[in-house]
């Protein structure tokens, strides 16, 4: 990867991809390694609870229909596929039940695009298992600085959908070992596949959302693989004229982000695991009215009222009062409040099927007021509440929460994590073969190829 032109070094999308390319694990040290870990089983267990979830299953019979050819595992099959269909139908399956990961102030689920493309790459090439998490570490760099570089003027856009293909392009370079122009010119390959509108938000939001990051995932390995054989790209794609940045971002862009501090920390060490599989901005009210209700054993049937101060983006995207399904569910602040106050918020079934009817959460949704609060504004691109459940009797209960747990500032223990993918996996198999590929993620860096990991995950089928 010795074939950077000196010139363009200074271009800070060129300054990147040179710095991610020449990543070794030495370098990174063994937190940051660990951490690469957890962010793949934590990838793993979304996806193989989300490949049981009928868009997993639909994108996954379509990808098969094609009869493509090719040695990458789709979750929840037992045939390999080409790599890019299984990059599409693993970050489809990951990113489909709103339990990956986040990086906060980028807005973006690196879990769903980066770990689908590295495996699918490294699956394709026969990386070791050391590339397979340089490329994952490599990817959510890429991910959590380009959609920081966005910045917020992109309100109507998915930035998944956005950064997510740049991402994948430069994880599955990494792990592939592809040159420095040939990633750069995967990169701006990948710009021109950037998409992914918000109106999921709104009503009825379908399976769409999900297939935003198979899609990043798909059109980063795409990319690579055209690359490889001399498709041309423009190399200034992200941070040029009429790039991406530009294109998304208008004036509130800032390309500084893609190199400020460069090497100095790293995304993947900074991830927020989520506990509530729903939006990342609902997360703090959810766990704040669930201590409220545990706390004070409030019997639903007794609340009046459930105010909730929160940010003015909130209010706007997260307000649907009666969602009849998954996806509007998962977005709607209303829908959750009611399932903290009356169920379980950290179970994926309480956002599937007969849950859009029960009387109990819908009765609650209907009594949420939702308020753009200044202090809470302020605090923003952090996710913090005010919540205040007010009963008949006029007892009022209130919390503020700024963060929520499994954010960097309250984390996840390493053992809530594995805890987390075995509850996930259990959708699929048995505790004999979780364990496995537990096993196998926690000596994935010595590993010389990841055969024994795809072996076990098409073992789960």
């Amino acid at each position: 990867m010795n074939d950077v032109n000196p010139a363009a070094v200074a271009v800070p999308s060129q300054q990147l991809v040179q710095h991610l390319a020449q990543l070794t694990l030495t370098k990174l040290g063994s937190g940051v390694v660990r951490e690469a870990r957890i962010r793949l089983f934590d990838g793993l267990g979304c996806g193989i609870y989300g490949a049981q979830m009928e868009w997993g299953k639909i994108i996954a019979n379509v990808a098969y229909a094609e009869k493509s050819q090719g040695n990458a595992t789709v979750l929840g099959r037992r045939d390999p596929i080409a790599p890019s269909r299984a990059a599409l139908c693993n970050g489809t399956a990951t990113h489909g039940i709103e339990l990956d990961d986040i990086v906060e102030g980028a807005h973006v689920h690196p879990g769903s695009v980066v770990m689908p493309a590295s495996l699918a790459a490294a699956e394709h090439c026969g990386a070791s298992g050391e590339r397979l998490l340089l490329g994952m570490v490599a990817g959510y760099e890429t991910m959590a600085r380009v959609g920081k570089a966005i910045g917020e003027a992109a309100w109507g856009f998915h930035i998944t959908g956005v950064a997510g293909p740049v991402a994948a392009a430069v994880a599955a370079g990494v792990v592939m070992q592809l040159t420095h122009d040939q990633i750069m010119r995967a990169v701006g390959i990948a710009c021109s596949t950037a998409a992914g509108i918000k109106s999921f938000t709104q009503g009825s939001g379908g399976m769409v959302k999900r297939m935003h990051a198979g899609r990043g995932a798909e059109a980063g390995v795409l990319a690579c693989l055209l690359a490889q054989e001399g498709f041309t790209a423009p190399v200034a794609a992200v941070d040029g004229k009429f790039g991406l940045l530009e294109a998304f971002g208008g004036d509130k862009a800032n390309p500084a982000c893609l190199v400020e501090n460069l090497g100095k920390d790293y995304a993947i060490a900074n991830v927020w695991t989520k506990v509530y599989p729903c939006c990342g901005v609902l997360h703090t009210s959810a766990q704040a009215l669930k201590a409220l209700s545990d706390k004070y054993k409030i019997d639903p049937a007794a609340i009046d009222k459930i105010r909730i101060g929160t940010n003015r983006r909130a209010v706007a995207l997260n307000g649907a009062v009666s969602p009849k399904e998954t996806m509007a569910a998962q977005y709607s602040l209303p829908f959750v409040a009611g399932v903290a106050l009356s169920g379980d918020p950290k179970n994926p079934r309480s956002f599937e099927g007969n849950a859009f009817d029960d009387p109990t959460v819908c009765g609650l949704a209907q009594r949420v007021e939702l308020i753009a609060d200044p202090e809470i504004e302020a605090l923003y691109p952090r996710y913090a509440t005010k919540v205040e459940v007010l009963l008949k009797n006029g007892t009022k209960y209130d919390s503020k929460l700024t963060d929520a747990h499994g954010t960097p500032a309250d984390p996840c223990s390493e053992d809530e994590a594995k805890e987390k993918f075995r509850c996930l996996a259990a959708v699929s198999r048995d505790d004999k073969s979780i364990a496995s590929i537990l096993g196998i993620v926690e000596r994935i860096e010595k590993l010389p190829n990841v055969e024994l990991l795809s072996a076990a995950l098409r073992d789960i089928a």
